[in-house]
């Protein structure tokens, strides 16, 4: 029986995988763990500490399982190839080597960004939230079921939100993924605006009619895209 675990991006919890739950093909084990900090699962000391956060998710993410990483989900998922065991398979999904790229999200928008939430944590909070759905075939449909599933605020610990923009600034894979010990697979939505168009391009599965959250909008064809991913990296 094949296991994916699917691991949220920054500013969501566990919650916003919900939508995918009904599209599963039988014979999948779905897990969804929170990160540190979110939903009702205790922060790290260090939130910053990749050592700290492998020692946490080391149960939530076992080696026999497929790793599947949404955007800064994807980036830690990647750092901790270092850290743990790798698993059978690795799936970026709305993410490269690293979040900052001059065609897609330019490191002075990132700083931008981090100085408002710095200043106004909450409402920086929401505005990227709905910010990230402006890909999508209908926005604000998408930000109303967002809103169903999180609430405004998305439960997640203001020292991890923080941490988790500057590993957004500061994390770069390209070299733990030249190297990396298992099959990695990419996948973007077309239209995701986080990301640049060469890797939108590049992607092993481009989604169609999707932007950065095809959870909320192509849960379906989402659902299909990490289940033939599975079926191909079965021992």
């Amino acid at each position: 029986m094949t296991t994916l675990v699917l691991l949220s991006g920054w500013g969501c919890d566990a919650r916003l995988w919900q939508p995918l739950a009904e599209h599963w093909p039988s014979g999948m084990t779905i897990t969804t763990p929170d990160w540190p900090g979110y939903g009702a699962r205790r922060p790290l000391s260090d939130p910053g500490s990749l050592a700290e956060l492998a020692d946490a998710m080391a149960d939530d993410l076992a080696p026999d399982a497929i790793w599947v990483g949404w955007s800064l989900g994807g980036l830690l998922a990647a750092a901790l190839l270092d850290q743990l065991p790798a698993p059978r398979a690795l799936v970026l999904l709305g993410t490269g080597e690293r979040f900052c790229h001059e065609a897609g999200i330019p490191k002075a928008e990132l700083a931008a960004f981090r100085q408002a939430f710095a200043r106004a944590p909450k409402a920086t909070h929401r505005h990227f939230l709905r910010w990230q759905l402006t890909g999508e075939p209908d926005p604000r449909a998408a930000h109303r079921q967002l809103r169903d599933l999180l609430g405004d605020d998305g439960d997640a610990d203001r020292a991890t939100l923080a941490a988790g923009l500057d590993q957004l600034a500061g994390l770069d894979n390209t070299g733990r993924l030249a190297r990396a010990p298992c099959p990695v697979w990419r996948v973007a939505g077309e239209r995701d605006p986080l990301l640049a168009p060469r890797l939108r391009k590049s992607a092993d599965h481009r989604l169609i009619e999707a932007g950065h959250c095809p959870m909320l909008s192509q849960p379906a064809a989402l659902s299909a895209c990490l289940a033939d991913i599975a079926g191909g990296s079965a021992p």
